[in-house]
């Protein structure tokens, strides 16, 4: 595994039946940076998460997870990623650290280094005090602060969330956002964050903006700004997904 590689996505296609998904989709995300996967729903977000985490397999193209061909390699390349879906999958009926306990051993993690990481995990994102509680006790946004908590125990490098903040109110909405930059800022991950909402973007972030199946935009945020000749996020979403703006506010 080389970190220096990132993520390369190249000529990526999928289509359900006849109704094509993604279109010949193709970016690079730097390590260590955040990137935003931004489109408005039904631009193929979710298809192309999907494909990074081996659910679906492309129907052409190819997709490397630093420097590992993720077809050739899923094992390895899913050993190094923490993924958070748009559905939540925590059983509500087990406490917090039983969840964590659980996907810990379904990864054959065991041992005290086990116990350190649930215990580190779960106070980097403020569940330490509530371990013991069930699941169903907790609000939807110390739900997805779990399953992000859960997405780390094993130290993954890259970071995968589709549309991580669906649910949330506003206050809990920039609460696990600010989470996830600082996990990136000060841990070094590759996260590449899947929204609809422009307000998740900040501006020294990674900007990949996707539209009816096509990438229509890549790079620095300021870069992007520039193509479009728009002040702010906001405008440039308008700009390169005109029929879907209405879906950007935030």
């Amino acid at each position: 595994m080389d970190e220096t590689q990132g993520i390369k996505i190249v000529d990526v296609r999928y289509a359900y039946g006849a109704k094509p998904a993604l279109v010949d989709v193709s970016m690079a995300l730097r390590p260590g940076r955040f990137t935003a996967l931004l489109g408005p729903n039904g631009a193929g977000k979710s298809t192309l998460v999907s494909l990074l985490s081996a659910l679906f397999v492309p129907q052409g193209g190819r997709i490397s997870i630093f420097g590992l061909d993720l077809a050739d390699d899923s094992l390895s390349t899913l050993a190094v990623m923490g993924i958070v879906f748009q559905q939540q999958t925590l059983d509500l009926d087990l406490s917090v650290r039983q969840n964590m306990a659980y996907f810990a051993a379904l990864h054959g993690l065991a041992g005290h280094r086990v116990e350190q990481r649930i215990e580190a995990c779960l106070t980097r994102m403020g569940l330490a005090a509530r371990q013991k509680e069930k699941v169903r006790a907790l609000n939807s946004g110390h739900r997805r602060r779990l399953e992000i908590a859960r997405a780390l125990l094993h130290e993954p490098r890259f970071m995968l969330l589709d549309e991580p903040t669906v649910g949330l109110d506003v206050p809990a909405r920039a609460d696990l956002v600010a989470h996830v930059h600082a996990l990136c800022r000060d841990e070094g991950l590759t996260v590449l964050w899947a929204t609809h909402l422009v307000d998740e973007v900040e501006a020294e972030d990674d900007l990949v903006v996707l539209h009816e199946g096509s990438v229509r935009a890549q790079g620095a945020v300021s870069d992007v700004l520039a193509s479009c000749g728009a002040s702010d996020v906001l405008g440039a979403f308008q700009c390169l997904t005109a029929s879907a703006s209405s879906e950007a506010a935030p």
